[in-house]
């Protein structure tokens, strides 16, 4: 059970895995509780500082996370997300420009693969994958292997500049489609 009021919940989405943040303001303790992932990584007494920022970390790479308290009126308030110095959105908007995620279920265990774009790296269900890459004739290929499959990511050239490389994950020769987490 999670201490105190829950007052804001976000889902992050980062190439090591997605992170349940809840922020519990605690009316009768007078503490502010951040939680990730169900864990407790900052308690602070907020008696007398009702608004203003608690900034923490998120995923194995350790990004930047700040919760901002606002009043709106009396004792209303309001509570935003900033991650890696941007609002959430943005940071959601930038990262779908910059990732390429596909989950799928293989063998009963459910698999999440990310594409970090700007330096090739795979994640899958939070681990650094061990990768080869190789030129082809329309593109490249990155392989690597989840559990007994072998799985390529293919960057082929779209042929128009709106769109650029398109990127499709294979698994045992099948395509996967992408996913919005």
């Amino acid at each position: 059970m999670l201490g105190g009021d829950v007052v804001a919940v976000w889902d992050v989405a980062l190439s090591d895995g997605v992170y349940r943040i809840e922020f519990a303001h605690g009316t009768t303790t007078g503490k502010r509780i951040i939680y990730v992932n169900r864990k407790e990584v900052v308690k602070k007494d907020w008696m007398f500082k009702l608004v203003g920022k608690e900034t923490f970390t998120v995923g194995s790479t350790n990004i930047k996370a700040t919760i901002n308290i606002e009043a709106v009126s009396g004792f209303a308030y309001e509570y935003s997300l900033d991650i890696d110095g941007k609002s959430l959105q943005k940071f959601v908007d930038d990262r779908a420009k910059t990732t390429k995620t596909w989950v799928f279920q293989v063998d009963g265990t459910d698999y999440r693969v990310v594409l970090e774009k700007d330096t090739v790296d795979v994640w899958c269900n939070g681990q650094k994958m061990e990768t080869r890459g190789e030129f082809v004739d329309d593109g490249t290929e990155t392989h690597f292997t989840v559990g007994d499959h072998d799985c390529c990511i293919q960057a082929v050239s779209s042929g128009k500049k709106k769109s650029g490389i398109v990127h499709s994950l294979l698994l045992d020769g099948e395509k996967i489609p992408v996913s919005t987490l």
